[in-house]
């Protein structure tokens, strides 16, 4: 059944790192009741509901959050569980009465799980943004990029589901675990930009020495390195090389039929551009195909760039079930596994509020107060 079997979470539904924080717990095991909207929401990037595999694993109900009965009934499910998550702006909650004040009082061992972009209070609290703004002011986005051009979005990893969607459940844990101790909850307040700064610690770490500097591409991990770089293929293709420790670099110059002696000192930067100008050439001489066959099961750090769909036909993926078909929909099979109580998937991506009635009667509501709350709008 998974880890976390037993704990009760309460998703107060919203868009990228929130229900990404709450994938996670429900993949582990974890009940997870996600509080849709009755009204339709501006979502941004739409996915059919049965398709957002971001959903998974739990049930839906509909709420109208702004009436009062609404309101009343997700105070109801609070009361039975370990944990509440929001992803709204600050004081949204409040101004809803579902604040952390009401949920605390009715429930005082409950984590209240809250995900923003620049945390709950500063200057910047407030201010509408995405994860591209927030890895901005993280000191993040900055070191992403090839030399001399413009800094690279790392699609919405970094920020919605690294820097924040982790850290909000991994901080949902902590306050979970702590408050079987002291028989109290607590408020987690995870920003995205925190998050994705702390993701990059090690390259702050660097400052203060001459291992890496601000710009962009001429650093060891930033494709400044002739070794950790991505080459292309004869064909188009690419090939990715991460040859970083002196055994891995001497394999893959090797194998590239190259002289290891004439690419030393590894560190040299300023023999780098030229190196990188030689393997660029070396690379175009093969097809992907033909340097995946060379490299790939050697010990020299150099694998394919793959597909979505290369990635989830390749056989080493296919040999883990790193992928599954799950109700039809191909996703990523949920991670890390484990040796006793491994995760698995039950229920599909929940179409909003399909759910509602039979969440309700599992939390105590009689047939009457279901049937009453559904015909005056307060759930659907």
């Amino acid at each position: 059944m998974g880890p976390l079997a037993g704990i009760k979470i309460i998703e107060l539904a919203g868009i990228g790192p929130g229900p990404f924080a709450a994938m996670l717990l429900a993949d582990m095991g974890a009940t997870v009741i996600r509080v849709d909207r009755t009204a339709k929401v501006d979502i941004g990037i739409a996915i059919p509901p049965r398709l957002n595999v971001m959903n998974r694993g739990r049930r839906s109900i509909a709420v109208d959050l702004k009436s009062k009965e609404g309101n009343e009934v997700v105070l109801r499910l609070v009361s039975k569980a370990d944990a509440l998550i929001e992803g709204f702006r600050p004081g949204v909650t409040e101004r809803l009465g579902l604040g952390p004040d009401v949920c605390l009082a009715r429930n005082p061992k409950l984590v209240y799980g809250r995900m923003t972009g620049y945390g709950q209070d500063g200057p910047m609290s407030s201010v509408a943004g995405h994860d591209i703004n927030y890895i901005a002011l993280a000191g993040v986005l900055g070191m992403i990029g090839e030399k001399g051009r413009k800094p690279v979005p790392p699609l919405n990893l970094v920020g919605d589901f690294g820097g924040g969607g982790m850290f909000l459940a991994f901080g949902v844990l902590c306050g979970i675990l702590e408050a079987k101790n002291s028989g109290k909850g607590q408020v987690v307040d995870a920003a995205m930009t925190e998050g994705a700064a702390l993701l990059a610690n090690i390259f702050f770490s660097f400052r203060p020495t001459k291992q890496w500097t601000d710009q962009r591409g001429e650093n060891v991990l930033d494709g400044g390195a002739h070794f950790y770089d991505t080459y292309e293929t004869k064909d188009g293709g690419y090939i990715a090389v991460g040859a970083i420790e002196k055994v891995f670099y001497v394999k893959l110059l090797q194998l590239m039929g190259l002289n290891p002696a004439e690419f030393e000192p590894q560190d040299d930067k300023s023999r780098w551009p030229g190196w990188k100008t030689r393997f660029t050439e070396v690379f175009k001489s093969k097809t992907r195909a033909e340097w995946t066959a060379l490299l790939a099961h050697e010990d020299a750090c150099a694998m394919p760039v793959l597909t979505t769909n290369e990635a989830i036909a390749h056989p080493h993926n296919v040999a883990r079930q790193a992928f599954v078909q799950h109700e039809g929909v191909e996703q990523v099979a949920p991670t890390p596994r484990f040796s006793r109580t491994q995760p698995e998937l039950k229920l599909p991506p929940p179409i909003p509020g399909e759910h509602t009635a039979n969440v309700l009667a599992d939390f105590g509501f009689t047939e009457a107060e279901i049937t009453t709350l559904k015909a005056r709008g307060s759930v659907a």
